[in-house]
């Protein structure tokens, strides 16, 4: 049985679970969503406010902290549950997915990745036993292995071959692990190649991490398509583990992965879209900058509670997002993360209480995802409109 998450409950029906996970810095309900964090912030908001929203875990990101400000200066002033004034539990990605975004990307090898800062130009070498060195003085309470997380673009050949190498550096990493009460999870890779998913996962659950995770989704590859390898990989993890799909954050994804048996997600993408005047809501995605909330006295979600749909109206936050005022961004973030975490209690009480599927059903005929091709064209302005083309937050 394993001493970090403990299974609950599973939805007869589909693949739903609730489990709990249980780390050196408390414990936290599953299904469960994770805000990045990646500098050691969720971007506008306080961990207080991050608290009474009831966000459990954060995530933070190694390639970012170990440029700026450094493992050192971390591990200096007490590690980085001191150093963000987070005493809940935190998640550390490898950093492997910035590394291989950045067009600073010099060369990679079985070794490891060389490549230039994107702060200041200088040329960093990363091995799998440097990034668990540096999440060991982070001290989060769960880290991830160094991998190659290729294009969805590449062709069968290169993501075999970034698979082979990742699996590669994952027993690099297991052997170089050694803190205790600090959980290592194991990254599965393949592309949207079913038979390399399977092997991926049958090779890395022989190596008996703590977790899976699941990596290389959601790269812009079709849902059903994501949900297919899904349905292909899901089946070799361990029961008793938790299963973590990364990067993954959309209303409609997160629901319809939960029927597919996962645990944790995590994604920039509810702060992201916050800051960039979109909001949640029961039915579809809303931007705040349309006319139509230029006079609208009420909330902009009036089914929500949270702080921001309690005390201020639409045109309030439209007049905001006008006048590019820096509060229009605290008040989304908050509305969007309260939604997301709203969702996760709704879906692990429908699964409590056996109603899961009818909450699915009724979820998902409701809400109106954001058409894919206007997804892929906000994505992709999102990139380009990053300072120096600095990495993925």
């Amino acid at each position: 049985m394993s001493q970090l998450f403990q299974l609950a409950k599973t939805c007869s029906e589909t693949g739903a679970r609730v489990g709990t996970l249980i780390t050196p810095h408390g414990s936290v309900s599953t299904p469960l969503f994770t805000p990045v964090g990646s500098q050691g912030t969720v971007k506008t908001l306080t961990p207080d406010e991050l608290k009474s929203l009831g966000v459990g875990m954060v995530l933070a990101n190694t390639y970012h902290l170990y440029l700026r400000p450094g493992v050192e200066v971390i591990r200096r002033l007490g590690g980085l549950h001191r150093f963000m004034s987070w005493d809940g539990p935190i998640l550390t990605d490898s950093g492997g997915f910035q590394v291989f975004s950045l067009g600073h990307l010099r060369r990679i090898d079985d070794e490891g990745a060389l490549f230039r800062s994107h702060i200041d130009g200088s040329e960093r070498f990363l091995t799998p036993e440097l990034t668990i060195e540096i999440q060991e003085e982070l001290g989060a309470d769960i880290i991830m292995v160094f991998d190659e997380c290729p294009p969805y673009s590449d062709d069968f050949k290169a993501i075999r071959r970034a698979m082979e190498r990742s699996h590669l550096w994952a027993e690099r990493c297991r052997r170089r692990h050694r803190r205790e009460g600090q959980a290592l999870f194991g990254i599965i890779h393949g592309g949207t190649h079913a038979q390399l998913r399977r092997q991926s996962a049958e090779f890395l659950t022989s190596l008996d991490f703590p977790g899976y995770a699941i990596g290389g989704l959601s790269l812009g590859e079709p849902k059903e398509l994501m949900h297919d390898m899904l349905d292909e990989t899901v089946p070799f993890i361990p029961g008793d583990r938790p299963r973590y799909l990364m990067g993954v954050g959309s209303p409609e994804d997160i629901v319809e992965c939960v029927a597919r048996g996962i645990d944790m997600f995590d994604s920039a993408l509810p702060t992201r879209l916050g800051r960039n005047g979109a909001f949640f809501s029961r039915n579809r995605r809303l931007n705040i900058g349309n006319t139509r909330f230029k006079e609208e006295n009420g909330p902009v979600d009036p089914e929500c509670d949270c702080y921001t749909c309690r005390n201020f109206s639409a045109a309030y936050l439209h007049h905001l997002f006008k006048c590019q005022e820096l509060l229009a961004y605290r008040l989304a973030t908050l509305h969007n993360l309260s939604f997301i975490v709203r969702l996760m209690e709704r879906i692990r009480q429908s699964i409590i209480d056996g109603t899961f599927p009818s909450f699915r059903e009724t979820f998902l005929r409701r809400y109106q995802p954001t058409d894919a091709d206007v997804r892929a064209e906000q994505k992709q302005k999102w990139l380009e409109s990053r300072p120096g083309k600095q990495p993925p937050d």
